[in-house]
């Protein structure tokens, strides 16, 4: 069932991306103003989620419809979300994309009032990745901080060690320890930030920190061009596993680490992002393809 749930998601997103290739300027026009946003198969919370954009994502609008907005990610997918989620670029400039901003770098990360974290409640959390602008430069007292502008023109300030200026791109033995940060972490259907993911948005995030924008869904993964086959045996440290019922059947996918191991975010026995071995069961009988980034 929840294949054919993301198989919904995938026609929804070729659709929406026919669609912008026939519009004549499909450039981001709205931001995420939430911590996490959930995408729609259709406009309506009892749709199925078929994906996520979190805080300072650039999305490009495709329709409106009531409360709702059908919209595309930078990934190239597309759902719909609540409009109340968003927030037109000011002057159709994107968010939080010049020098003066910073990126989450914690898997959390609190913002607050004043640079206090014991004097009230955190105005929200946010999840790794996400995207701020800066306002200004914490000093003195107020050292260790600094002061953003969120998407809805809020301001609030955030402690330096949960930030990067510039995040690097990370080799493949950088991208195995950062996916070990992320053990425990629940699984969530169509999720996308480190609230949660599903199988396809955890190995998505580890490619993109490797520099790598790649397709949503395993799927698409498996066959989308920045990868080549290559035999189970010839598996190394970074390369992607695929699994389902055949090559054109794929349901889940993982990272190989090494000794035999993949990580990998599933529901099978303990719903959360952990590490099994590619000869245990169901995943050696299962295990249909392995893909190696270019």
């Amino acid at each position: 069932m929840r294949y054919f749930r993301r198989r919904i998601g995938y026609i929804v997103a070729l659709v929406l991306l026919a669609s912008t290739a026939r519009s004549q300027s499909p450039v981001p026009d709205h931001v995420v103003s939430v911590p996490v946003a959930n995408m729609y198969s259709s406009a309506a919370e009892e749709s199925d989620v078929v994906s996520q954009a979190i805080l300072g994502t650039n999305i490009v609008t495709i329709e409106a419809r009531g409360d709702w907005v059908k919209i595309r990610t930078p990934d190239g997918y597309g759902g719909w979300a609540c409009s109340a989620m968003l927030r037109p670029l000011r002057d159709s400039r994107p968010y939080a994309v010049s020098a003066s901003s910073v990126q989450v770098q914690s898997l959390f990360a609190n913002l607050y009032r004043e640079t206090d974290v014991t004097a009230h409640k955190p105005v929200m959390t946010i999840p790794f990745e996400s995207r701020l602008e800066i306002v200004a430069e914490g000093s003195g007292n107020d050292a260790g901080w600094i002061k953003v502008r969120l998407p809805d023109e809020a301001t609030a300030w955030i402690q330096i060690g949960d930030v990067t200026r510039e995040p690097k791109r990370l080799t493949i033995a950088e991208s195995i320890a950062l996916a070990k940060r992320f053990l425990g972490i629940p699984y969530l259907w169509g999720g996308r930030s480190s609230f949660g993911y599903d199988c396809s948005g955890f190995t998505q995030m580890l490619v993109r920190q490797r520099g790598n924008t790649m397709p949503r869904d395993a799927e698409l993964q498996a066959a989308w061009d920045g990868v080549v086959a290559i035999e189970r045996k010839d598996v190394q440290p970074g390369d992607l596993l695929f699994f389902g019922s055949s090559p054109t059947n794929i349901t889940h996918t993982g990272m190989f680490i090494g000794g035999g191991e993949f990580i990998h975010d599933t529901t099978h026995e303990h719903p959360v992002v952990q590490i099994s071995r590619m000869d245990d069961e169901p995943w050696t009988r299962i295990l249909v393809a392995c893909r190696r980034v270019k």
